[in-house]
Parts: structure tokens; sequence; C-alpha cells
């Protein structure tokens, strides 16, 4: 109800001059991987394939999953991470993290990640010059789920997030757990209260799911200028995550394990913080790879929506996603200082429909990908809607994907042409912004204010109620 019945699909907008032209890789609603050209045609499609998400090295090699766990059973654990070819032929394949009995799966070694993952060579999954994975590698980063009891936490069964480094031979060599840092945190007494009596249950299993904090994202700083002039914290080897629910972002040491960066989730406790505002339901939290526009800074996509843990209110009356925000905005940020150096978000500098239903709002998953000619790629993931903004916020690619039903696309990178040499480069064909007031579908007639105006005498200050204008016309 709150979109139009008929609007545009595939790319709408695309001006070839302004924008980082390549292929564009996501994980389509119904599963399957599919790479699009700059004018949205399909180039290929992983049918059975999956990605959460999907990720491409050099070579046209691809990244993602071959299966999921029984929602039933498990929430949102994919049963591998696993490397196919051009052609879709398995060229490296890891599940032996863990042994399940899903009952009538019966018992079966699986992966157990979500959300995220680093193949060696590139500490982001995206394009960064001179930091380019292989398929030689030797160590991949894992975002993988483990069940815990913690009953001073709370009584609940809970789904921690743990982060495993694992060698090519899928030998775990490092490991770090969310729940095992929790005081690291700072929870106040009344959002630990809250934790324990719902720490935000998911229906899984027979007795459902603690997933507390809902990390989506870890990925390593990688060679940075802050950590060359000096600061610890942001060691190349450390990680940079985030709470979907908790609405804070950290980085932990690699070397011992202790939270060494963190904002949120009180976004009041300084000034810088006040004027940053609160990051809510935060997905695809990285620093800016050295190489491109931006490094060293921190980019995230604030979605908005709901999320968080406090004393319950008038917005919640259980504690629970207390924080409430109808938008979404792109934040590109100063670690150290906090300032925000550059924002895309629902403006008419932007997207350009600050009040209607076609805002920029995506609740839940979505990314950005810092480009190398400064531009930012933005996955709007509910809408399906995939963009490229420059540093000035102009809008110089769109593409909204076809099912007009419920997108949800995860993650969207744009491809560089030489990553996949099975393709020639494809013809370019610029698609001008079109003018919506002068669309129209066959059969349908122009407004035509000129030959239907009519004077209309004493109508002055038409504010009134309806029944009163009718008498002014009469």
């Amino acid at each position: 109800m709150g979109r139009p019945t008929v609007f545009p699909t595939g790319t709408t907008i695309y001006d070839p001059e302004k924008c980082q032209s390549g292929y564009t890789l996501f994980t389509g609603p119904n599963k399957g991987v599919l790479l699009i050209n700059m004018n949205g045609k399909a180039v290929r499609y992983w049918k059975d394939f999956q990605g959460f998400p999907c990720k491409m090295i050099p070579g046209g090699h691809l990244f993602g999953h071959l299966g999921e766990r029984d929602p039933e059973a498990a929430y949102q654990d994919q049963t591998d991470l696993t490397e196919v070819d051009w052609d879709g032929n398995v060229e490296w394949t890891f599940n032996r993290n863990q042994e399940v009995d899903d009952g009538d799966g019966g018992k079966q070694w699986v992966a157990r990640t979500h959300h995220d993952y680093q193949i060696e060579g590139n500490p982001v999954g995206y394009h960064v010059p001179g930091q380019e994975s292989t398929d030689d590698f030797n160590k991949v980063l894992l975002l993988t789920h483990n069940d815990v009891r913690k009953p001073k936490i709370s009584p609940q069964l809970l789904l921690d997030d743990r982060l495993i480094e694992i060698d090519r031979e899928g030998n775990i060599q490092w490991e770090w757990s969310t729940l095992d840092h929790l005081n690291d945190f700072n929870f106040t007494e009344a959002q630990k209260n809250v934790i324990y009596r719902d720490p935000n249950t998911q229906d899984a299993g027979a007795e459902g799911e603690g997933d507390l904090f809902h990390v989506n994202c870890a990925s390593y700083l990688g060679p940075n200028h802050w950590y060359d002039e000096g600061d610890e914290r942001f060691n190349p080897n450390n990680i940079i995550m985030d709470s979907r629910e908790a609405n804070m972002l950290w980085i932990l040491d690699h070397e011992t394990g202790d939270i060494v960066w963190k904002i949120g989730p009180d976004y009041t406790a300084s000034r810088e913080l006040r004027i940053l505002g609160a990051i809510i339901g935060p997905h695809h939290t990285h620093m800016i790879p050295r190489g491109l526009p931006g490094e060293g800074n921190i980019l995230v996509y604030d979605n908005g929506g709901w999320a968080g843990y406090d004393q319950p209110s008038q917005v919640s009356k259980t504690g629970l996603k207390t924080q409430r925000r109808d938008g979404s905005r792109v934040i590109e940020l100063d670690p150290v200082t906090l300032k925000v150096v550059w924002e895309c978000r629902d403006t008419n500098e932007t997207v350009g429909f600050p009040f209607s239903a076609h805002n920029f709002y995506s609740p839940l998953t979505s990314d950005a990908q810092r480009l190398e000619n400064g531009n930012t790629l933005i996955c709007e993931g509910t809408t399906g809607r995939i963009m490229e903004m420059t540093p000035e916020k102009e809008l110089v690619w769109e593409y909204v994907y076809p099912d007009v039903g419920p997108a949800l696309l995860y993650r969207a990178y744009r491809i560089p042409y030489e990553w996949i040499p099975q393709l020639d480069a494809p013809e370019e064909v610029a698609i001008p912004r079109c003018d919506n007031a002068q669309f129209r579908l066959p059969g349908a007639e122009a407004t035509g204010y000129d030959e239907a105006e009519v004077s209309v005498e004493g109508t002055t200050g038409f504010h009134a109620n309806s029944a009163h204008c009718v008498d002014k016309l009469n």
C-alpha cells in the first residue's frame, strides 16, 4: 500500500561519465546470486547458490553458500561457506565447525556462518586497489553462531555471535565470543534487566534462541593512517563489528580480545555523540580501506527502524526496540573525533522524496561500498533499490529489482570489469533521469492544465472544510 502499483524497474538512471562502472553482484530474494551490468541486464545467474552475503574475487570466483539449516531448527544458520568458479564448480568448501542434529535432517556438520566473512588478502570483501584476495588463500574470517547457556545473562538459550579464523583445511586457528565479553559493552542495569527477561528471542529450536546482539558484520581494519600515526586501537589486524539489536559499533583487539573502541548504545554520553545522533539497527559497519577515498574513516548503513534495549516506555512497554526512526542514512565518520565527514540521507539533495512513500528507508539488511572514484554504492535492501551516489550526493545510477513484492536484498557489491575475464566489457548506454511529471502509460492522458482551466470566483482562503467550499462554489 505504501508504494505505487506501477513504477519502472531495472536500471532507471545511468550516467556513464560520473559512475564507477562495472558489474553489480547481489543475492535475490528467492536465493540465487545475480550479476548485472550497468544497464540492468543479467549477465550471470547462479540459481542453486545463495549469499549471506555473496562475494567475488578476481577471476570470476564466487563465494557464498550451498545450503541453509531448517529455520525451525536454527536461526539464520548457513550450512557452509563455499567457493565456486564461473561455471559453478565447487573449488573449496568449509562446513566442519559444529556437528548438529536437526531432527528429520539428522546429524550433519555445518559452518553456522551468517552475515559476513572475509577472505585473506582483502579486509572488507569488496574491490580495493592493491588489496585483492586470490583463490589460493590460506585464511578466512567467519562470523558464526554458537548456542550457549549463561543463566546470569538470561535463563533463555542464547545465540552467541562467535568469530573464528580458519586455515584452508578448515582448522580453527582463533576464535572470539561476543557473550564472553558482555561486561565490556557497559550495559546499564535497566538494559540488563530487559535482556534477562527477553534477549530478543527468536522462534527456532524447541525453546527459541535469544539473539541478543544480532551482529551482522565483521571485517579487518586493514592498513590505515591512524595506526601508522601511533594509535594502537586501529591495528590493521583488529576487527570492527556492529550490533543491529543493541545499536553499537565496536573494534576488538585481535591479540587480546579486548574491545578498544566503541560507540553506542548511549548517544547522549558526550557532546560528540549527541551531534552524531543515535545509530539504530546498523549494518555493514567497516573502515574504508587504504587506496579508496575516505580511507581510515568508518562507513556504516544506519538503518533506523527499531532496535535497542532500555526502560519500558510509551514507545516500548517491554523495553525491547526502544529506539525508533522512520528513515535511513549512510554515515562516513572520523573514528577519533566522531565527526560526520559525509552523510547520505533523505533530503532533496539525495534521493529527493522527503515526505513520501519513496523515502530513503530500509529498516533491515542493506550496505554501502566506497568506490574507487569516490562515489558510494548503496543497497537499500528492503525496497530492492541499489544506488550510486557521488560525493556531492548526486544520484548517478539507480537499479530497482524487478520483483515488485518484498525484495529484501541483503548486500550489493560493484565488481570491476577486469575481475571477470570470461566476459567482454559491455556497451554502456546512458539512461537519463525520467521526468515523472510527463511519464504516462499507453492510453493515459496528460493532466492538461491549460485546457481544463476554469475561473472560480470568491474562493480566496480556500482552507475551509469541504461543505463550506461547496457553499462557496454554489
